[in-house]
């Protein structure tokens, strides 16, 4: 006889499905296995991954794309490679010998100061775990055939992006944050995911009902009638399709102008076919993690091109590399990246507004700078557009990121020599609360903290005083609670993530301006901390 269990976990990526658990674990025993196999083991695992890439890529799902490559790259490192072979050479099994040079390779990443690469370690045990599937005898036992819920250690981003035409629904994860690889790729999907979950979720058997709720951050298994009645019909249907750049208002009838961010052509379409107007943030980074050099013009347009063809006519605005963070491409390692360091390759900077200019030329193209933190970057990058404009052509809108606490500060300053700004709430929440992004306290909720409100009410002022556009592109646009108290500080314009745009526009029909405006205020003179903006996202609007 079954009975109903809960398991905890961190919700990376909102929705409640239902489903049979998969864990997608191996049949028989791992054989033994030479150095020279154990080498070719991690060969094979990296050719997966590079066939892989190379379908996504010719797909136009280039973000998801580029997360594989890296998993691609870690199987070649000899630092890991290498550690494993040697120890089997020495007498030690071939799965614990790769399993413990992973572990090695992962401690190291794990104690980086930078939470990006930090983050690396997921990877380099997602990596070990597919190697040790290599030197399995068998197979994975095969999915069920109807929806199934993928439950294991270490989720394997690759995993998801394969199993996703194969009956995936959800994920779930002992280890990972809201941004590890996987967790990106989960929301890129619009899979429900919870990381840091309950290691009890291990001991599920296979093919046990599951009802996976990623909002409240929790997966029941064998769930009563009463839970499934508590969610109404928990297993996601389809975006509903509508017209690109639908109108979209509150329901006193303000215009609000919803786009969507985005990465690769997949992501666009999704936006397009939900209502977006066009993108509001379009990451050129992602394609450029893995790279050995600064990108040239021809790589920024054959990056560029799959999805700017797609916005002919509509607003598209592109962000100048932003490598910072996890985003640190190898060329770059050991520096903090950022734009001082595009600024100070002024080749490589004309060679991106080269091809933006060019891939763009159809659009309503602006051109964004990320991470401003001085007036000057702003004045480097506009004399850098000037010079990439042919002759008798248009220069395009030069906005930046209001991303940066002191940036937000002096807002004032900066609008008058800014086109438009787009206030990044990510960045800005972790700076003015002093947490990291990859901490698992990190939400887009906390950005209804009031000292955050406070910087972005100076902002929107700022832009209103200057006449120039201002929006939201972090993710604090696309959470429930938070999504009325920007409404509220006059905030019109949101860029979110594409997945999410039909909740997103269903929220703002159902936002009145005016209680939103007393919503602001109060949430403002409210006492600062996490605790007060958790209570405001409870009392703010639907979940």
């Amino acid at each position: 006889m079954t009975s109903t269990r809960r398991y905890q976990g961190l919700p990376v990526s909102e929705g409640a499905v239902t489903g049979e658990v998969y864990p997608a674990s191996f049949q028989g025993e791992t054989r033994a296995a030479s150095p020279d196999e154990v080498r070719q083991a991690f060969a094979s695992v990296s050719a997966e991954r590079t066939a892989l890439a190379k379908r996504l890529h010719a797909e136009g799902r280039d973000e998801q794309a580029d997360i594989v490559t890296v998993g691609a790259l870690i199987a070649l490192d000899p630092a890991l490679v290498e550690p494993a072979a040697a120890a089997v050479a020495g007498g030690c099994a071939a799965p614990d010998a790769v399993r413990e040079s992973a572990a090695a390779q992962a401690a190291i990443l794990a104690a980086l100061p930078n939470p990006g690469l930090a983050a690396r370690a997921d990877d380099v045990r997602q990596v070990a775990n597919a190697v040790v599937a290599q030197l399995a005898p068998g197979q994975a036992a095969a999915p069920p055939a109807g929806d199934f819920i993928l439950v294991q250690r270490e989720v394997d981003p690759a995993d998801l992006i394969r199993l996703a035409e194969d009956g995936l629904v959800g994920a779930v994860s002992v280890s990972g944050s809201a941004n590890s690889h996987a967790s990106i790729i989960a929301r890129g999907l619009g899979l429900p995911m919870l990381a840091s979950a309950d290691p009890a979720v291990l001991e599920i058997p296979a093919g046990r009902a599951a009802l996976l709720d990623a909002t409240a951050g929790q997966l029941t298994t064998d769930p009563a009638p009463q839970d499934l009645a508590a969610l109404g019909n928990p297993r996601p249907g389809p975006a509903p399709h509508r017209a690109a750049g639908t109108s979209h208002r509150t329901a006193d009838g303000q215009p609000v102008t919803l786009l969507c961010n985005a990465a690769s052509a997949r992501e666009i379409r999704i936006g397009l076919s939900a209502g977006a107007a066009g993108a509001g943030l379009i990451r050129t980074e992602i394609p450029f993690v893995g790279a050995a050099r600064w990108p040239s013009e021809a790589d920024h347009r054959a990056a560029l091109d799959p999805l700017l063809s797609l916005l002919a006519g509509r607003p598209a605005v592109v962000r100048l590399l932003d490598f910072s963070g996890d985003k640190i491409p190898p060329f770059l390692a050991g520096t903090q990246g950022g734009l001082d360091a595009l600024l100070g390759e002024p080749e490589a900077l004309g060679d991106q507004l080269r091809a933006a200019l060019a891939s763009g030329r159809d659009t309503e193209l602006k051109i964004m700078v990320p991470m401003v933190a001085r007036l000057d970057q702003l004045a480097q990058v506009r004399a850098a557009l000037a010079d990439a404009v042919p002759a008798g052509a248009a220069v395009p809108p030069l906005g930046m990121m209001v991303e940066v606490a002191a940036t937000a500060e002096a807002a004032a300053v900066f609008a008058p020599a800014a086109g438009f700004f787009s206030i990044g709430t990510n960045d800005l929440t972790s700076e003015v609360l002093g947490l990291s992004r990859a901490d698992p306290r990190m939400g887009p909720a906390l950005a209804a903290d009031p000292r955050v409100l406070a910087l972005i009410s100076r902002v929107v002022a700022a832009a209103a005083t200057s006449g120039i556009e201002v929006s939201v592109c972090g993710d604090a646009a696309a959470d429930p609670g938070v999504l009325p108290l920007l409404i509220g500080l006059g905030v019109r314009t949101f860029s979110v993530g594409a997945a999410r745009l039909p909740r997103v526009a269903e929220w703002v029909a159902a936002a009145d301006t005016a209680s939103c405006a007393d919503l602001a205020a109060e949430a403002m003179s409210a006492s600062a901390g996490p605790p007060a903006a958790h209570q405001l996202r409870a009392d703010a609007g639907p979940s």
